[in-house]
């Protein structure tokens, strides 16, 4: 009960931080527990599994990072985003989409994909690539949205695979081709289906010069290394930033200016500082519940399912 009661307050702590509200309840978990559909994925396909781990957090960390290397990614953060003046705010969008789009029925995700589609209607401009030559960019361009997809889709698996607790259903593999059908509804019909073309795709982008860095890159990262946190959370912060950083290959480290530690360091304190959070947060969340819940109602899970997880 003692247990319990310190999850409880732990719990709502923590995700008042990622829900950016006074309760911890997020605005979104309506859209989850609501559907008559089952959505994209159930509780035992490879994006469910990886994304109601604990590792997501070093994922979104690592993925903000590798998104800041492309130029025109990085532009329309700068330029259209709230990431200085309600970060908190920023993460909580980030979060709603990605909850949606693995626990949510295709009513939510449709719905979800059309807000997100709306909004990118409105980032548009210029930027300044490699070679020096400027470009026009719209967040619905093909190369943007496959860019921030890989980036977001190479940091979830290769930290859960560091980090992560359950081993990945089908594998590798398994977890990028069950993915890509996330961003469809974004107009991304494209993405990588296996491991070896999201790393081919890596790869491509470095090699053909679209990715560089500038001074915005600087301050990006810098704000991404020391966001405007409590002196606690900045406590275990700072070492999922080591973490993220430690993932990353040492290439991109270079590019982006960080001198990190490397994984036989930061790799242990990492792992050591999740475990303690899967202990202090519970072993399934209150959004999992919510999903599995609905696809019990809807008959896509037997009314006897109970997570592995518990």
């Amino acid at each position: 009960m003692a247990t319990n009661a310190l999850q409880e307050r732990f719990g709502t702590r923590f995700r008042r931080i990622i829900t950016n509200t006074e309760d911890g309840v997020p605005p979104w978990m309506a859209a989850v527990e609501s559907g008559e559909t089952r959505g994209l994925y159930l509780p035992h396909d490879a994006p469910w599994v990886v994304h109601g781990d604990v590792a997501t957090l070093i994922g979104g960390i690592r993925a903000l990072l590798m998104q800041a290397l492309h130029p025109g990614s990085l532009t329309g953060v700068e330029q259209h985003s709230r990431y200085e003046h309600d970060p908190l705010g920023r993460l909580a969008g980030t979060t709603r989409w990605l909850t949606i789009a693995t626990f949510g029925s295709a009513e939510a995700l449709e719905a979800e994909s059309a807000r997100v589609n709306r909004m990118h209607d409105h980032v548009k401009g210029q930027y300044v690539n490699g070679a020096g030559i400027t470009k026009d960019y719209k967040a619905a361009d093909p190369d943007l949205l496959a860019w921030v997809h890989i980036a977001f889709t190479d940091s979830f698996l290769t930290t859960h695979e560091l980090f992560g607790e359950e081993k990945i259903p089908g594998g590798a593999d398994e977890y990028v081709s069950q993915w890509s059908k996330s961003v469809m509804p974004l107009g991304l019909t494209n993405a990588p289906m296996s491991r070896a073309e999201l790393k081919a795709e890596i790869k491509r982008y470095k090699d053909e010069g679209i990715l560089s860095t500038n001074e915005t890159t600087k301050r990006v990262v810098e704000f991404i290394r020391k966001p405007p946190l409590s002196r606690t959370a900045l406590i275990a912060y700072d070492r999922m930033f080591d973490g993220a950083v430690a993932s990353i290959p040492e290439d991109l480290q270079v590019m982006l200016g960080l001198k990190g530690k490397s994984l036989r360091v930061a790799g242990p304190i990492t792992r050591g500082l999740l475990r303690a959070m899967r202990l202090a947060l519970g072993p399934i969340s209150p959004l999992e519940v919510a999903a599995i819940s609905r696809l019990k109602r809807t008959g896509d899970l037997p009314a006897d399912f109970t997570s592995p997880k518990i």
